[in-house]
Formats: structure tokens, C-alpha cells, sequence
């Protein structure tokens, strides 16, 4: 018991003493300006996501609540766990749980302890308490001393309220819920980028009856962990972006806004000069479309036609029907070249059907011969409308054919 009680009074002098510290303004030569004079904000607004913290400690509470005696001092272990936000350098919140199961030895019964020990001829209290809070912080550093990023220690004070719970162990039929409060102390120590040292020292005022006693309780706890920063964890003075523009030179603003005016006239010229391509542009595809119309009211369908070579589609050995292949060949002739000769000229369509002489007897020939120019001719009067008396059939067999499969053809000529 003497040694924790020393641990505790070595822990909280140690904690003052950071406190009354003079190194504390000494930190501040990264956060003024060129007279010297602190810088203090305004800062800008960060995201949502930036600046939060995540932190957990151990160390010990006390409690007494029947005066500040030495002798009633009861002292047991504590755990901490934070989840907090600063909005600005200066302002913070956090979210808290502190709590853990502990025993005490008291001269007297309580509800907690109402046995006495034969052996110590002492009492044995157990219980557990938790308590949940929110802090609103106040890092009096930043408020004080300006922001700065890379400070080592940062003196952060603190309210809290929260719900607490006490509760025996062991088959002690106790248990009491109450709202609490209390004032803390934050010391933050900077070890990383985003790793940071805590001690907190805090003091929460309860209902003594949670311990099974009369009047009002203070439960003071110091605990010393680690913090994690998340998020962006810096802040940036909304005033070094204005000093920016404060030291331009009246004589360079007013050139910036010379240029820029001249920029605003070559800008009108350059959209009354596009205007005006714009309209010649207009006129220009009116002549080029008077000319086409023109030109081809001018073009002598008849004299191309008559110029015009044969068109010939080709037939498998045998066979009276074009393939697919050919009779996409056929669609082509017909409704790019055959359909003008009959709405545009008068001129006599020749269809021609030929057989090779070489296979097959004479009359199988000529039977082959006539059959592909009739089919031709029944093709283009039913699928592409050219008038049948227009057309005339010339059927013929190549008896003596250069290259057989060049007369297994229908040849259509003007």
C-alpha cells in the first residue's frame, strides 16, 4: 500500500511539474512571425475525416469520501480508452470509457465488505465500476502559444460527465448507477508523427453511496498511455495564404489587371472576327451546294451507261441460282446501277446467260445457258422492279472456253 501510495504522489509531481515548466513557451520559436509576435489562426476548416485520435492507458485511481485523510485513502488500478476529434487547434471532444475491477482492506464494514478478515482482522471490499464520459478539451498550448505542428508537450484541460456504474463482486448483492463529473488534466507528449504519449489526471466527482457510503465521493485516477492520430492530423493557418497576397506590390496588381483587361479586349475582337468567319463559312457550303445541284442536273445518265462496261455475275458449275456471295454481288448491280437505267433512261438491258462448252452435253448447256439468264431476268423484274420488256435474253454455250469458270456467268449489258 506505501508504495503504491509513493508511485502515485511520484507520478502526479512529475505531472505538475511539466505543468509549471518554463520549457513550455520555449517550444513556441516555430510559430511567429518575423517581429516575433506568436501567430495565432484563423485556421482552415479540415474535412470530417481528419484530426481524430484513438488512445488507451493504464495507471491508478484513488478514493475517499470521508475527508481528505491520509488513513481512508483507498487505491486501486484503472484502465482508459478515448476516441476524440479537435475541430480546431485549441477545441477538441472525446469520447471515454475508465474502469476496471479493484479490492481494497478497510477498518471498517460496508456493504461491499461486511466480513472480517480473522487473520488481518480488516475488511475486504471488492467491487468494479465503469464509467463512460464525454470530455470537451481545451488545449490551452494552442490557445495560448499558437499552433504549432511539431511541439513536444501540450498542456490540455478538460471537463467531463458521463454515466457511472458501480457494482460488488463475489455474491455482494450492490450495484448503483448515477451520472458523474469531474475536471481533468491532459498532458500530450509528442513521441512520432502521429504517435503521442498521454498522462491524464483526472477527478470525478460521484455519490459516495456507490462505495456503500454516506455523502459525496471524489474518485481521483491518473493512467499514462499512447494516442494514435488519424486522419490528417495538422491544421493550416488561413492566414499565411492572406499574407501572401498582402506583400504583392500595389504596382504588380495594377499590371495583373492591365493584362488582364487587354486579355478581355483581344478576347472581343477574336469572338467578332469568329462571327464573321462563321457567317462567310455559311455562305461558302450554300455556293458548294448550288454547285453540286448543278452538276448533277448537268450529268447525261444515258452517256454514262452507254460508256458503262458490262456487269457480270457468276454461277457455280451446274447451277441455275447464285450463291450467297454472288447474290450480294447482284444486289449491288441492281439497285446502284440497274434501278437508274430504268427510272432515268430508256436504254434495252441484254441479259446474256453463258454455260462452258466444255462439261456436260449440248443441250444440258443450253438449257443451263437460258436458265440463268431467264432466272436473272425474273430477279430483277420481281425483287427490283425493272420492267420485263425492256430486257432481252441472249442465251449462248462457249464451246471453247480460256477459263471455264469465267463462263458460267450471266452478262447484263446496255
Amino acid at each position: 500500500m506505501k508504495r503504491l501510495k509513493l508511485f502515485l504522489g511520484a507520478a502526479a509531481l512529475i505531472a505538475v511539474s511539466l505543468t509549471a515548466s518554463p520549457a513550455v513557451m520555449a517550444q513556441e520559436n516555430g510559430n511567429r512571425d518575423d517581429n516575433g509576435k506568436i501567430v495565432r489562426g484563423p485556421y482552415e476548416t479540415n474535412r470530417f475525416g481528419d484530426n481524430w485520435f484513438i488512445g488507451a492507458g493504464g495507471g491508478i485511481n484513488i478514493f475517499w469520501n470521508e475527508g481528505l485523510d491520509y488513513d481512508n485513502l483507498k487505491i486501486a488500478p484503472s484502465i482508459d480508452a478515448n476516441l476524440g476529434k479537435w475541430f480546431t487547434p485549441s477545441v477538441g471532444m472525446r469520447l471515454g470509457y475508465q474502469g476496471i475491477n479493484s479490492q481494497v482492506w478497510s477498518e471498517t464494514a460496508t456493504v461491499l465488505g461486511p466480513a472480517m478478515d480473522q487473520d488481518k482482522e480488516m475488511y475486504l471490499e471488492k467491487f468494479g465500476y465503469m464509467y463512460v464520459h464525454g470530455d470537451f478539451l481545451w488545449n490551452i498550448s494552442n490557445a495560448l502559444g499558437g499552433y504549432k505542428e511539431t511541439r513536444f508537450w501540450n498542456f490540455v484541460p478538460y471537463v467531463h460527465a458521463g454515466y457511472l456504474r458501480t457494482y460488488g463482486l463475489d455474491g455482494v448483492d450492490f450495484a448503483k448507477n448515477q451520472l458523474a463529473g469531474g475536471l481533468g488534466l491532459l498532458h500530450n507528449l509528442r513521441l512520432a508523427n502521429r504517435l503521442d504519449l498521454i498522462i491524464d489526471m483526472r477527478a470525478t466527482v460521484l455519490d459516495a453511496q456507490a462505495r456503500g457510503s454516506d455523502g459525496i465521493g471524489v474518485l481521483p485516477t491518473v493512467t499514462m498511455g499512447l494516442a494514435v492520430d488519424l486522419g490528417w492530423p495538422n491544421f493550416i493557418r488561413t492566414s499565411t495564404v492572406l499574407a501572401e497576397f498582402e506583400s504583392v506590390a500595389v504596382d504588380q496588381i495594377a499590371a495583373m489587371e492591365a493584362a488582364a483587361l487587354a486579355l478581355e479586349m483581344a478576347n472581343a475582337s477574336l469572338q467578332e472576327e469568329n462571327a464573321m468567319l462563321s457567317a462567310s463559312n455559311g455562305k461558302l457550303n450554300k455556293e458548294v451546294k448550288s454547285l453540286k445541284a448543278k452538276a448533277a442536273s448537268a450529268f447525261s445518265a444515258t452517256e454514262f451507261f452507254e460508256e458503262m462496261g458490262p456487269a457480270v455475275v457468276y454461277f457455280n458449275i451446274g447451277q441455275t441460282v447464285l450463291d450467297d456471295k454472288e447474290m450480294q454481288h447482284m444486289d449491288f448491280i441492281a439497285k446502284n446501277i440497274l434501278a437508274k437505267v430504268d427510272q432515268e433512261t430508256k436504254i434495252h438491258i441484254t441479259v446474256a446467260g453463258t454455260a462452258d462448252g466444255t462439261t456436260g452435253t449440248l443441250k444440258r448447256n443450253q438449257y443451263l445457258s437460258k436458265a440463268r439468264g431467264e432466272y436473272i431476268m425474273n430477279l430483277l423484274a420481281q425483287k427490283y422492279g425493272i420492267a420485263k420488256d425492256r430486257m432481252v435474253l441472249h442465251p449462248e454455250v462457249i464451246s471453247k472456253p480460256s477459263n471455264p469458270a469465267l463462263n458460267r456467268t450471266v452478262t447484263i449489258t446496255f
